[in-house]
């Protein structure tokens, strides 16, 4: 019973974790290779462009292309967005705000003068 008992817990998992800054901690952020072709492309793939992007974006805003981001970023508006800042739509739309990592690459490349 008790062989019975364990195997069965051992087929169910106690916890599942999806997010590694909830598991680890704050990882160290990679700001090497921080230009749009290098790290901000995939970022906007992976949270914007769904919709902001293609022929139809939301409020006419696109993500995912060089010279549309880089206007965006240059207005500030993007900052403005991802940093949820008063008097901007806090981006992502409904979903949690992007990882400390992932505000801080945006960051980075809007300093740096976003870099392609």
């Amino acid at each position: 019973m008790i062989v019975l008992a364990l195997l069965t817990a051992g087929l169910f998992p106690s916890c599942y974790y999806d997010n590694e800054e909830e598991l680890y901690g704050e990882l160290p952020c990679d700001t090497l290779n921080n230009t749009y072709s290098g790290a901000i492309a995939k970022l906007m793939a992976d949270n914007c462009n769904a919709c902001h992007g293609g022929s139809n974006p939301e409020a006419g805003i696109l993500t995912d292309n060089y010279a549309d981001l880089q206007a965006l970023a240059q207005s500030g508006k993007l900052a403005g967005a991802v940093n949820h800042q008063g008097g901007f739509s806090p981006m992502p739309k409904g979903a949690r705000k992007l990882s400390v990592c992932d505000l801080q690459r945006i960051n980075l490349w809007i300093d740096n003068g976003t870099p392609q």
